[in-house]
């Protein structure tokens, strides 16, 4: 297993953090469920505003199963950033494994109509990651 608990990856001036940590009160080990808390912090580095539209996240547990999820903004919400504008906003993921490693992309479209993809990079889900403050949604 290689790999960071966050990752941090700008695409077009976005800049995407993320980093997960496991979440024992929703986990049930002897019945292989394993729930892993992730926050997500976008930041606009760039000079245009852009909206996010849709996710793609890859998911793939300590057995190397991949699960695809993909949806509509995020947390209900499609957020547009103004440049130098942040958003972040917490979820979770469960898995049959003690670990696992998340990544993916998001879809933003700027003002002119064009849309790009914005990566985030491979983190792992891991039982020893540090602890985030997970308590905060959208901001």
């Amino acid at each position: 297993m290689s790999g960071n608990p966050f990752s941090e990856v700008v695409t077009d001036g976005i800049r995407v953090h993320a980093a997960a940590q496991l979440l024992p009160e929703e986990s049930e080990p002897d019945e292989d469920r394993h729930v892993y808390g992730y926050r997500i912090t976008l930041h606009n580095e760039g000079k245009e505003p852009a909206q996010l539209l849709s996710r793609h996240w890859i998911i793939v547990d300590g057995d190397g199963r991949r699960r695809d999820v993909r949806g509509a903004g995020v947390i209900g919400q499609q957020p547009r950033l103004a440049p130098g504008e942040r958003f972040s906003y917490t979820s979770f993921s469960p898995l049959p494994t003690s670990w696992g490693t998340m990544e993916g992309s998001f879809t933003f479209r700027a003002d002119d109509g064009k849309t790009f993809p914005v990566q985030v990079g491979r983190f792992l889900l891991v039982p020893t990651a540090p602890a985030l403050d997970l308590a905060q949604s959208g901001s």
